[in-house]
């Protein structure tokens, strides 16, 4: 028992040393780790209190020799002396306040201690390194100045060169662009005189100076030589052929008044010279891109001449075919309401067809008086092109052209009415040779007896065609109802023509199929009776009855019988 409990205190005492010794560590790590980040912001702190700004501000104090760098001097020296007596003891108070706490494991307090230390030496290395590059940007001036300086006087010596090789494109602006070199280099001039005075504070000003004057010398000597030319030969030359060409225009009659020309021309002038006086002085903006649209509205004029010329010729063309079309549609109208009392008497006109040759007329009328002003307005015209007056003339060839639409319509009903006059003369003529034929059939035929169905039809054959007679000896005639009256008569001719062939036809198979069955009367005693019957029916004008009465009874005696009366009559028959 003993044993045991000397065993179990045993473990107890190892493991109380093993986290003893595991915390150790742990705690020995992390010191270590929080102590190497503090000789790092110690080091820091140590290379801010050696920064090269006292060697830089020493540089500055070995030239000065005017009261704006002495006062730069000053403040920097200020600034520094700030950042040395002040920022960075600060900043090692701060180092050994974390490394108590550190010393005392007071790891919460040591982190925010370290970012506290952080964030401060950040600022203060963000102001030495500004300070730094403001005194260096002056000790360097020199240095700096002298290489951008060389590029210059590369930049200016080309632009120099190029202007002397051409220079008599420059026109009476070389002189002007001679001088503005001249200022360029005196500039270069003074640059060097405040490097020899040491006035480094001016070098940057001097520089941008420089640096402007030869953009805009790059700009001139690129764009003169265009403006010298397009004021002075382009467009000058252009005006005058715009102008020739106008005036000869003009004086064969072409209405360019339109065009403004005259005042453009002045305007433009005046333009080119106010050009001209800003590129005296060597003022570029937007010079060329103003002669440009001169050049381009200038161009376009030719484009309008020449438009002008084929809306001419077109116009002539039209003009032409349009008082032909005109001629002949004022003829068509004319004659017909010369005849129109005549038409009245012989036709009876409906109202609306009245209407629409009075509209036709009016139409037309306004027509002549539209295109009478055109031809006025185009003889003394000076004011709208031609390819105004081409539209003005489609729009009267369109007008004449519906007129003539709905001319066309009232004439095809008018030649229509006549048309319909004389079918109805023919048809009559037609009909009354088919009524004819019929009564020559009758006669041809003595039938012993004739229906009175066909003596009624026949009847009012005669009493249609005496309607149409009558109709057409009115005056004025109504169409619409001789179309009626001819229709009507022909109808019923056609019907009584049909019954008076089929009547024959029917009479002629009875009578021969009467006379074919006599053969078998006395071999038949049924036979008889049935052809006594027919002859009956026959003789009562039931002739259809009479022949199928005879062909069915005969039938029996010899099928097939019917076919063969046709084929041995129908030829006769017809």
């Amino acid at each position: 028992m003993n044993n045991i409990t000397l065993i179990m205190l045993t473990l107890f005492l190892i493991c109380i040393g093993l986290i003893i010794g595991v915390l150790n560590f742990v705690q020995s790590k992390k010191n270590k780790k929080v102590k190497k980040e503090l000789e790092k912001l110690e080091i820091e702190k140590n290379e801010l209190a050696t920064s090269p700004i006292v060697p830089e501000l020493a540089k500055v104090e070995s030239f000065l020799n005017n009261d704006k760098l002495q006062a730069l001097y000053d403040e920097w020296s200020n600034r520094l002396k700030q950042i040395k007596e002040i920022q960075i003891p600060k900043l090692s108070d701060m180092i050994l306040d974390a490394e108590y706490s550190l010393s005392q494991m007071d790891y919460k307090s040591t982190t925010y201690k370290i970012a506290k230390l952080e964030m401060e030496l950040y600022k203060v290395r963000t102001n030495s390194e500004f300070l730094f590059g403001e005194i260096k940007s002056l000790t360097s001036s020199e240095e700096r100045g002298r290489t951008i300086i060389t590029g210059y006087k590369a930049r200016y010596r080309a632009l120099y060169q190029k202007f002397v090789d051409s220079k008599s494109e420059y026109g009476e602006f070389a002189p002007i662009i001679s001088n503005q070199f001249e200022i360029i280099a005196n500039h270069f001039e003074h640059f060097e005189t405040m490097i020899d005075n040491n006035e480094y504070t001016e070098v940057d000003k001097i520089l941008n100076v420089i640096d402007e004057l030869l953009n805009h010398m790059n700009v001139v000597i690129d764009e003169v030589p265009s403006i010298v030319l397009m004021t002075t030969n382009v467009l000058p030359l252009r005006i005058k052929e715009i102008k020739e060409t106008y005036d000869k225009m003009i004086s064969e009659k072409y209405p360019l008044g339109y065009l403004n020309l005259e005042y453009n021309i002045k305007e433009a002038n005046l333009k080119i010279e106010d050009i001209k006086d800003r590129t005296r002085k060597l003022d570029m903006n937007q010079s060329l891109l103003e002669l440009k649209v001169l050049l381009d509205y200038f161009d376009s004029l030719f484009n309008d001449f020449e438009k002008e010329k084929i809306d001419k010729k077109e116009y002539k063309e039209k003009l032409t075919i349009f008082n032909s079309k005109l001629t002949k549609t004022n003829n068509v109208v004319n004659h017909i309401f010369s005849k129109l009392d005549e038409l009245k008497n012989l036709y009876n006109l409906k109202e609306e067809d009245i209407t629409t040759f009075n509209t036709i007329k009016h139409q037309l009328d306004e027509l002549n008086t539209n295109y009478k002003v055109l031809c006025d307005h185009t003889e003394f015209n000076e004011t709208f092109a031609y390819s105004k007056l081409v539209v003005e003339v489609d729009g009267l060839i369109n007008t004449l052209a519906h007129i003539d639409e709905n001319l066309d319509k009232t004439l095809n009903k008018l030649g229509n009415m006549h048309d319909d006059e004389l079918r109805a003369r023919e048809q009559l003529e037609e009909i009354k040779t088919i009524l004819k034929n019929s009564k020559i059939q009758l006669r041809d035929y003595k039938l012993p007896i004739i229906p009175d169905s066909y003596y009624v039809e026949l009847k009012e054959a005669n009493s249609a065609i005496k309607e149409i007679v009558k109709e057409l000896d009115k005056k004025p005639i109504t169409i619409d109802v001789l179309n009626t009256r001819v229709d009507t008569a022909r109808d019923l001719v056609l019907k009584l023509y049909t019954k008076t062939k089929e009547m024959m036809k029917n009479a002629v198979f009875a009578e021969k199929s009467i006379i074919y069955g006599n053969r078998y009367r006395s071999s038949f005693e049924d036979l008889n009776s049935h052809l006594n019957l027919s002859e009956q029916l026959f003789y009562k004008g039931e002739y259809k009855k009479s022949f199928e009465n005879t062909v069915n009874v005969l039938n029996k005696i010899e099928p097939g019988i019917y076919n063969k009366i046709l084929n041995l009559y129908s030829s006769k028959g017809n």
